[in-house]
């Protein structure tokens, strides 16, 4: 922690007994619930139609006469609507975020909440923006290989709660996998790593890059480098800001330490 964290108190600095602190975390739990369900609650007469348009990647390869099919008698009904719920979470998730910063806030001081709110705005946005990658570039092309790898006189009809499970996993894995910038600024803020490791291990982090886009996409090096380019250039936007933020915390500490050195009283003459 640098000088000025010392002497910095932080805002609304008032103790708080251990039940209002639960109480306040449980108001503010019942507040993120109420905004799934009212959103869910929007949504739910067009549940059908959400999972039409989540599906229609996949049915554009279909081969001609091919549907999908649902294997279980209630699938029909329960995936849509599981599918339904998972998108009002994903929409509500401002929500939750605000929810969660104005419980920590109160007790930061305000150089941490100058980082911490663009840190929570970009984190909302990056994670929404893995999502629409992963739905107009990835899924388009893994579709297109599964539906061209599929071998002659097998018929490709992909049961929907099978494709709802297997989008939902791309689309929470594109997600977190676009917090990189996020992450690195995080670790070089609180100090555990600095940019200049960050540049010594970056030929470590292109290969691991790569290995993901192995692991998530089909073994195709088209589809592998789609994703590990992406994850790649996210981790170089997060040494760029994480080198902005070294400099600002040095000249703090630097400013800091003038300011205690002019506050020291004189000498005394002999």
């Amino acid at each position: 922690m640098s000088d000025s964290s010392k002497h910095e108190q932080p805002e609304h600095d008032q103790p708080m007994p251990l039940v209002s602190h639960l109480t306040e975390l449980r108001t503010r739990l019942l507040r993120c619930i109420a905004a799934i369900f009212l959103i869910f609650i929007a949504l739910f007469a067009f549940t059908q139609q959400i999972y039409t348009l989540v599906s229609t990647p996949l049915r554009e390869y279909l081969p001609a006469g091919a549907t999908m099919i649902a294997t279980d008698v209630a699938s029909p009904f329960l995936t849509p609507l599981k599918l339904t719920m998972m998108v009002s979470l994903f929409i509500a998730i401002p929500v939750i975020l605000h929810q969660v910063w104005g419980f920590i806030a109160p007790g930061l001081y305000k150089h941490e909440k100058r980082i911490a709110v663009p840190l929570l705005i970009s984190s909302i946005i990056l994670f929404y923006a893995g999502m629409a990658f992963a739905y107009f570039l990835v899924f388009p092309l893994v579709f297109k290989f599964f539906a061209a790898a599929t071998p002659e006189g097998v018929a490709m009809m992909t049961d929907i709660s099978s494709y709802l499970d297997f989008v939902m996993t791309l689309f929470f894995a594109f997600g977190v996998a676009f917090e990189i910038p996020v992450a690195v600024v995080l670790l070089v803020w609180i100090g555990i790593v600095d940019v200049k490791y960050l540049r010594k291990i970056r030929p470590y982090v292109i290969i691991g890059c790569f290995v993901v886009g192995m692991i998530l996409t089909p073994p195709d090096v088209f589809s592998q480098t789609l994703l590990a380019v992406p994850m790649w250039m996210l981790f170089e936007i997060g040494i760029l800001f994480g080198s902005l933020i070294s400099k600002n915390k040095r000249g703090d500490e630097e400013e800091s330490a003038d300011s205690d050195t002019n506050a020291q009283p004189p000498a005394p003459h002999a």
